[in-house]
Formats: C-alpha cells, structure tokens, sequence
C-alpha cells in the first residue's frame, strides 16, 4: 500500500525552532487537545512530561522522530485535514516549551484532497495511546 497520507507537518520555521528545542530540552512531542486554556494550539512538551490518553491518535511524527497527537474528540473534527504547524511571534498563553522564546506554535489546515482522502480511508485506523508510549 505503499507509505500512509502525511496529516501533520511543520513549516521550515517551526521545524528549526522544534530542532532548537530539541537541543535544550531533549526528546519532544506535541499535543492538541480540544479542551479551553490553548485548546487550539499545538502544545509542544518535554516527551514523557505530557501524559497521553488512551483514545488520544498519533497523527505522525514531525522533525524526525517528534510525535504529533490529537485527542479522540478533536480528531473526529479534524480527520479530514492536513495540519501544517507554523510558527508567528507573540507569546502564546500555556505550557508550551516555545512561550519563552516570544513566539507561538500554529495550526493552518486544509482539507485533504480527493486522492489523500481515499488513501487515508483505505487505512488502518492511526495508532493510539493504548497502543503505544511514542
């Protein structure tokens, strides 16, 4: 079937500040819920420091080995649109490991297009916290 649709990536400026953090911080991940306090921003946490849900999905992997999740109940909203992370000045409010750095992370999406949309729903479904400690 060949490699699955990409859902998530980041732009080359948002790839180069999560390589940054990465020096400082070790290993990362990110996390978007669909909760208040920042429910829309992609959240980016020292990995192992974000507990992820059982029924949260892992959308992929960004920056070489930095997963990307997505809680159940965004997903079931979001599952048919590429998520492009992006980064803009201004400080987010949050835990994010970017806020000191005067900057946010950001979503832009779009929908998938007819090809990726029937690729994606020939799939097996996308990992999920009970499925895995990525």
């Amino acid at each position: 079937m060949g490699t699955r649709v990409r859902r998530v990536e980041l732009t080359d400026m948002a790839d180069e500040l999560v390589r940054q953090l990465t020096a400082r911080h070790g290993p990362l991940m990110f996390h978007q819920s669909g909760g208040c306090c920042d429910g829309s921003t992609p959240m980016c946490y020292p990995r192992g420091e974000f507990r992820v849900g059982a029924t949260d999905v892992l959308l992929g992997r960004v920056t070489g080995d930095t997963p990307f999740w997505m809680s159940a109940d965004q997903y079931a909203y979001w599952r048919h649109t590429h998520l492009t992370v992006d980064v803009v000045p201004g400080r987010g409010s949050g835990f994010s490991l970017e806020a000191p750095e005067g900057v946010r992370f950001l979503l832009r999406s779009r929908l998938l297009n007819d090809e990726e949309w029937e690729r994606a729903e020939a799939e097996p479904p996308l990992p999920t916290g009970a499925e895995t400690t990525g």
